[in-house]
């Protein structure tokens, strides 16, 4: 075991010095957008929001949005068969700006997800040179949208997308949601969308910008019409593609609940983990035994007897910490203090992997917003 062990932990701190590496070059190309400059009054913007019982955080999302500097806006909110009061909030923005239109969904066509099929129908009625994909709880500062678009045309871009502030008011979420972006930078790498050498893309729900003759051409949501990341993937899929793309930070000017609470992370979390993962079960155990191995055994092993192996565990611990610092302190506002507890948290992940996978077998399908959409539909949609 101790030949294991050493074996396993010599071969982590090469593997950290990688990810450490990349992380160091690719921060230094992703940009802060409050730092750009604003877009004079220009072409149209065609903003799209779909929104599915989201009555409690719609109207201060849109509210924010009328706020925006750049005027030359119009706002396509798309009520995906909501139960609750979304649909008649919409409305009733709708009265106080005339630039506000309001598609209602009473049924959803077969082969589509939900969410996807609606930004699809907002994208089909949007007359502006460009598309902004965005959530119903995403709020915005009055610059946002301008000098977004000054950054895409200086750019020259086919597809911007933007990392939010994740707000969070409870510690162990506030863990939770570091410990995924920790997490996701080095296994998606979000970085290298700012390479235009790479195929590595990437797409964030809150904030995606798209010129609309690239959405077209690309195939628009019909290419992912039943994939659960769709921002993730809308992102993927443009930049294969061969669009141009960056991505950039944004944590003064877009803020977004992600999650009101643990729990709630887990339920979120069941509707995109495996397919994530790819839908393959080799995936989940792979990264059930990564996210171990890396997070939480060297904080175990650290206490061996055997010298060499804690020197190693302390070694691992130490490049793994730089990189979490690295990444909180660009991505989130929270403190990277709570790399203490990155053990329990990578535990938490963990178990929302397990409970994600296991529920979905169960089900034979997620469940995601009151509607039940089969794993094998889902897999034989994502090999078309």
């Amino acid at each position: 075991m101790e030949i294991i062990l050493t074996v396993l932990f010599a071969i982590g701190i090469v593997v950290w010095l990688v990810f450490l590496v990349d992380a160091l070059l690719g921060l230094q190309n992703l940009e802060p957008l409050e730092r750009e400059e604003e877009l004079e009054p220009g072409p149209l913007l065609s903003v799209i929001v779909a929104a599915r019982n989201e009555e409690k955080q719609i109207k201060a999302s849109v509210l924010s949005q009328l706020k925006q500097t750049y005027q030359n806006v119009e706002w396509i909110l798309v009520d995906d068969r909501s139960t609750d009061q979304t649909g008649t909030i919409m409305n009733e923005l709708a009265e106080l700006d005339a630039r506000i239109s309001v598609i209602h969904i009473e049924n959803l066509p077969k082969g589509w997800l939900g969410k996807n099929h609606a930004l699809y129908t907002g994208a089909l009625k949007a007359s502006g040179k460009w598309l902004l994909f965005t959530d119903a709880d995403v709020e915005y500062q009055p610059k946002s949208f301008a000098k977004a678009l000054h950054y895409f045309e200086r750019q020259r871009l086919d597809h911007l997308t933007a990392a939010p502030n994740l707000h969070a008011k409870r510690f162990w979420l506030k863990t939770f949601i570091a410990f995924f972006l920790f997490g996701f930078s080095y296994y998606k790498r979000p970085w290298m969308a700012n390479n235009p050498k790479s195929k590595i893309g990437t797409g964030i729900g809150a904030f995606n910008l798209v010129r609309k003759s690239a959405y077209t051409a690309f195939g628009t949501h019909e290419k992912i019409k039943m994939r659960p990341d769709d921002d993730l993937q809308l992102g993927m899929k443009l930049k294969r593609a061969g669009f141009r793309q960056r991505i950039v930070t944004a944590l003064p000017l877009i803020e977004v609940e992600w999650y009101g609470s643990l729990k709630e992370a887990f339920t979120g979390l069941e509707k995109n983990t495996f397919a994530g993962l790819n839908y393959r079960i080799s995936m989940v155990f792979f990264a059930i035994v990564g996210v171990f191995v890396t997070n939480v055994l060297p904080f175990i092993a650290v206490f061996s007897g055997n010298k060499t192996i804690a020197l190693l565990s302390l070694g691992n611990i130490a490049l793994s910490g730089i990189h979490y610092y690295l990444i909180i302190k660009r991505m989130t506002v929270f403190s990277p203090a709570m790399f203490l507890v990155l053990p329990i948290t990578a535990l938490l992940f963990i178990y929302s992997i397990i409970r994600a996978s296991c529920l979905t077998f169960k089900r034979g399908g997620i469940v995601w917003r009151g509607t039940t959409y089969r794993l094998s539909e889902l897999r034989e949609k994502d090999k078309a």
